[in-house]
């Protein structure tokens, strides 16, 4: 006898780095195990492009990339991300957004697609440096989750 037990489907997360001309997304799977990378858009079309996903597709939960610099403070660039986060948040209501520290996602970006053997002009294209770097906020987000849940709670 065979005991089936049917999951509850969860929703995707949705990662955004977001940037003044170009926005990087990422998901993850429904078992939001595996960080993926999606796209990479005109900025101005990234509202349009969440609207018709969250459509398709069951979200539950954006984290947006926090610029921060070295001294943990925000960047400047953290003046265009705050409208669009409020605007997301406004849209989606039901949808938690949350931030996680994007510092070195570029960097980290472009180290991945070297040493993925990418010839040299495929590791120009900066429309994949931000979907990698979408996938890597993503990937952090997950870890970051993943421990946290892993954590004894203290008790004997």
């Amino acid at each position: 006898m065979y005991l089936c037990i049917e999951l509850e489907k969860m929703g995707r997360i949705v990662a955004i780095d977001y940037g003044q001309k170009r926005t990087g997304i990422a998901v993850t799977d429904e078992l939001q195990m595996i960080a993926t990378g999606l796209t990479t858009l005109h900025t101005s079309g990234v509202i349009d492009f969440l609207k018709d996903y969250v459509m398709k597709n069951k979200v539950d939960c954006f984290v947006v990339g926090e610029p921060r610099q070295m001294n943990n403070t925000p960047s400047q660039s953290t003046i265009y991300i705050e409208p669009f986060v409020k605007k997301l948040t406004g849209l989606f209501p039901a949808i938690p957004v949350e931030r996680m520290d994007e510092r070195f996602t570029s960097l980290m970006a472009v180290r991945t697609i070297r040493d993925s053997g990418a010839k040299k002009k495929t590791r120009q294209d900066k429309s994949l440096i931000d979907t990698v770097s979408a996938t890597i906020i993503l990937q952090s987000y997950l870890e970051t989750k993943a421990h946290l849940y892993s954590k004894p709670s203290g008790k004997s």
